[in-house]
């Protein structure tokens, strides 16, 4: 019965592992994802034009 105890962890690790993996691919896109995109374009040309403002150079 020592294996068995050795195996539930791993195997248990695995299925919710798995279980939140489909539920990322499951979330993406729909209709967020316009929304979302926008969100995250406007957060990195902020981002960028304060590198700029401060001096740095973008790699």
């Amino acid at each position: 019965m020592d294996y068995v105890s050795a195996l539930v962890p791993p195997v248990v690790m695995a299925a919710f592992f798995i279980a939140l993996v489909v539920v990322i691919v499951k979330s993406q896109g729909g209709p967020n994802k316009a929304k979302e995109d926008a969100v995250v374009d406007a957060a990195l040309a902020r981002a960028e034009s304060a590198g700029r403002q401060d001096g740095a150079t973008a790699p």
